[in-house]
């Protein structure tokens, strides 16, 4: 029983994974056993995160995940320091508020590389290594834009409902490979990005009022999500999409 509820062993890939959600799935994956690389742009934030988890198992990846070399250079680095690797967590991120009309071709450039095509080019690259493990998973963070209009801009929304299509390809395509793909969708969490948004009284209060259980998420939930997904107890679930939202979704805004 106790093998089907734990990561021992596993070896993980994070990106995004030195702050909010991204730091909470690598704290919980550590906690559960699995060796966890983190990539991320800044070393600095790194080392904060790295003397916050005392983790032997944590190693780093400085990485820019928009470039499709960095990520070419990314599976090397983990082909290089495991050889192989179990579970591919698609979590970088970064968004862009802006109004339809608004947006320039560079703008949509950065958040459609960012968010969708490094998930899309990294599962791509990874799936030799994932195949070679036989229990691969990856798990993409998505987000509740991706499944409602929750006014956080049309590209943004426009990469994390891909990111879900996206999900179901792979997941129907690699099945056969040994290899399980999900999404998981957040709502607002706690996070240091989402703070600068929700500090706008009114708009937390409205936000707060639309969701069931009367308040925003920890990275914490999103974590446990994530972490469960990788689990062998979770081995007949591929190709599904769990929102983490506290049920925000049943009725929008």
């Amino acid at each position: 029983m106790n093998n089907r509820w734990n990561l021992k062993n596993k070896k993980a890939l994070i990106t995004g994974g030195t702050k909010g959600i991204g730091k909470s799935i690598a704290k919980e994956f550590i906690e559960l056993g699995a060796d966890v690389a983190i990539v991320a742009r800044n070393e600095s934030d790194f080392s904060v995160l790295q003397n916050d988890l005392n983790a032997k198992s944590l190693f780093f990846i400085k990485a820019d995940l928009s470039n499709l070399n960095d990520l070419q250079m990314i599976i090397h680095e983990i082909n290089q320091k495991w050889g192989s690797l179990d579970i591919l967590i698609n979590n970088v991120g970064t968004n862009i508020r802006k109004k339809t009309v608004e947006y320039s071709a560079d703008e949509f450039d950065k958040i459609i590389n960012t968010n969708l095509r490094s998930a899309f080019e990294l599962s791509r690259l990874a799936y030799p290594l994932l195949k070679k493990s036989n229990q691969g998973n990856i798990v993409n963070i998505s987000s509740v834009a991706g499944q409602m209009h929750v006014r956080t801009g049309s590209i943004y929304g426009m990469t994390k409902a891909a990111m879900i299509q996206l999900t179901k390809n792979l997941a129907g395509e690699w099945a056969e490979d040994g290899i399980r793909v999900n999404t998981v969708a957040p709502w607002y969490i706690k996070t240091p990005l989402a703070e600068t948004v929700l500090k706008n009284q009114e708009y937390y209060n409205e936000v707060v009022s639309r969701t069931p259980m009367k308040k925003v998420g920890n990275p914490e939930d999103v974590a446990a999500a994530v972490a469960f997904l990788c689990m062998p107890a979770a081995a007949y679930i591929t190709g599904q999409c769990i929102s983490v939202d506290g049920g925000f979704t049943i009725y929008g805004f």
